[in-house]
């Protein structure tokens, strides 16, 4: 839980840990992971928010007690029991330009995730639908949380009502709404940095697809070539006639 404001002024005695060191588990998390954030940003940008934070396999404390637990695995090289993070997260009403190597609870007026993002593998499926379920629901009061599997392409999310969750329904198009966000989460069949694959993707509540900055840029310069194009051929049409 959060810690006492008089607390969040003390200092820790020991340090935080910022990096584990391990790395994502496939070449499809190291590419799912900062894609993901970086439309959480864009879907926010284009509604006009700034006042939110989106972070991806970064550590969320929530308490002091998880800090030092955390502390003492990493110095003593024991086996990882406590809690680090989700892998993405988003936050809202929170201070955007406040530096943050990872989400301090107490430093943020106790503040934690709104929404979850764990994209799950065979060796982490099983805690991710029940201890973290568990933490997200009772510790972190998360409204949100969506579990992607890759190895079975399943989407689930579920919204709190109360002390637990609920399954949100898909649409007609497997995709989930978000009301923290104000899109759907689903998924989609591209390419992303140069490989093809299914993707967690973000959408407008119309169903198109929120773009990537790159996505978004090609499509300007698409729709512009077509309108040059469009333009030479009333041209020539005039100089025919």
């Amino acid at each position: 839980m959060s810690q006492p404001a008089a607390a969040a002024f003390a200092p820790l005695p020991f340090e935080l840990v910022y990096d584990d060191g391990e790395p994502l588990e496939t070449d499809w998390h190291t590419r799912e992971l900062p894609l993901l954030r970086h439309l959480l940003r864009q879907a926010m940008a284009e509604q006009g928010r700034t006042d939110f934070f989106a972070g991806a396999n970064i550590f969320v404390y929530y308490s002091v007690e998880q800090a030092r637990e955390v502390a003492e695995e990493m110095a003593k090289g024991l086996p990882w029991r406590t809690f680090r993070g989700p892998d993405v997260f988003w936050v809202g009403g929170v201070d955007p330009g406040r530096k943050r190597e990872a989400w301090i609870a107490w430093e943020e007026g106790g503040r934690l995730p709104d929404v979850v993002f764990e994209m799950l593998s065979p060796s982490t499926a099983k805690k991710d639908r029940t201890e973290k379920r568990d933490l997200y629901a009772r510790v972190f009061r998360t409204a949100e949380y969506f579990m992607y599997e890759h190895e079975t392409r399943k989407l689930e999310g579920l919204s709190l009502a109360g002390r637990f969750y609920q399954p949100i329904q898909p649409d007609e198009h497997g995709r989930l709404w978000s009301e923290q966000l104000g899109a759907f989460v689903g998924l989609w069949h591209g390419e992303i940095e140069g490989k093809q694959d299914d993707w967690v993707r973000l959408f407008h509540p119309d169903g198109s697809l929120i773009p990537t900055e790159a996505e978004a840029e090609r499509r300007r310069a698409d729709e512009a070539e077509a309108e040059l194009a469009r333009l030479r051929a009333l041209i020539a049409e005039r100089d025919r006639g």
